[in-house]
């Protein structure tokens, strides 16, 4: 037996942690592949456990009309996907939503409005979704774009336990994806999420044209947040007719696991969500993903307007694979 070749092994993260930059972060991606997910998936179980699969729910409880223009989204008013806008949901529906998917399973539940920021008549039905879905022992998450420190603290004070607002990609690129709000307004909302108190569910999204340094640089700034986010969702494209990403070139599926890998390792005792994207991928390729350290996904047939493998199909996957969903603290 040959023993490993110690300059192609990539070295295991100092436990102090530290400062990550893009060459330190560059070095493990650019690992060979199976030195990478070797690292991630040791890292993963030193914090995890690797056969449990945390499962979340989404439901859009305001869809489309959002004065943002974000290349990849069906819901901006600026793309001409034929996406009509609604008003926000009533609040015993979401509840109800929310029942059935707590009774199928989910033990987190994430409501997405497209808003670039609620407004004050809102919020009151927002606080009551959240207290609302709370009462029915789920985990609560909101995507409701740009907050300010006051509407942060109202959701904290209702029990928000995460607040969701993705980065996208790199600084450098992000500009090529959106221009109606800054990178730096992005950070801003984490900070106020932050210091509220809610827990901080942020990623990005791949395969938008963006290089392979773009998705380096983007786990690199989150991994050098005061926190860790606890969640960190990793979508791959969705192209969607009638958006300015329809034609993107699709990311190959190994460079997408060593995103997945790369971000175990960078964050370690986050949950790395295996986000939008899965109905274009195999179970071979989900697999992956789950040996490189993904231990949540979205269950049901729809995130936001874009489609998802169904529960069934999920969970029969999830049972070839040996894994098991993954219970709330505490139950």
């Amino acid at each position: 037996m040959h023993a490993p070749n110690s300059k192609t092994m990539p070295q295991m993260p100092s436990a102090d942690g530290g400062i990550w930059t893009v060459e330190k972060a560059r070095a493990l991606h650019d690992a060979p592949f199976n030195n990478l997910l070797f690292l991630a998936q040791t890292v993963h179980r030193q914090n995890f456990d690797p056969n449990k699969v945390q499962l979340s729910r989404l439901l859009s409880i305001k869809t489309g009309g959002c004065p943002e223009d974000c290349g990849y989204c069906s819901q901006s008013a600026h793309h001409g996907t034929g996406l009509k806008a609604s008003k926000l949901m009533e609040v015993d529906r979401v509840i109800a939503e929310a029942t059935k998917a707590r009774d199928a399973g989910a033990t987190r539940y994430c409501m997405g409005a497209a808003w670039r920021n609620p407004k004050a008549r809102d919020m009151d039905a927002v606080v009551a979704m959240v207290e609302g879905v709370k009462a029915l022992g789920m985990e609560t998450c909101m995507t409701l774009g740009m907050l300010d420190l006051e509407q942060a603290a109202r959701l904290k004070q209702a029990g928000l336990d995460y607040y969701n607002h993705n980065i996208d990609t790199s600084e450098r690129y992000y500009s090529e994806i959106i221009s109606t709000r800054s990178f730096a307004d992005r950070l801003d909302t984490l900070e106020q999420v932050r210091q509220s108190g809610i827990k901080v569910c942020c990623g990005g999204i791949v395969g938008m044209g963006e290089e392979p340094v773009d998705r380096i640089d983007m786990l690199v700034t989150l991994a050098n947040l005061p926190e860790h986010p606890q969640s960190v969702p990793i979508n791959m494209l969705i192209p969607i007719a009638g958006t300015p990403l329809a034609e993107a070139r699709p990311i190959e599926p190994i460079e997408f696991v060593r995103v997945i890998a790369l971000a175990r390792i960078m964050m370690p005792k986050s949950h790395v969500r295996l986000s939008a994207g899965r109905t274009a991928m195999t179970d071979e390729m989900q697999a992956l993903c789950f040996f490189a350290g993904a231990n949540s996904i979205f269950v049901g047939d729809t995130l936001l307007t874009a489609n998802n493998p169904g529960e069934d199909k999920d969970l029969l996957l999830l049972r070839r694979l040996g894994i098991e969903p993954m219970e709330l603290e505490g139950q």
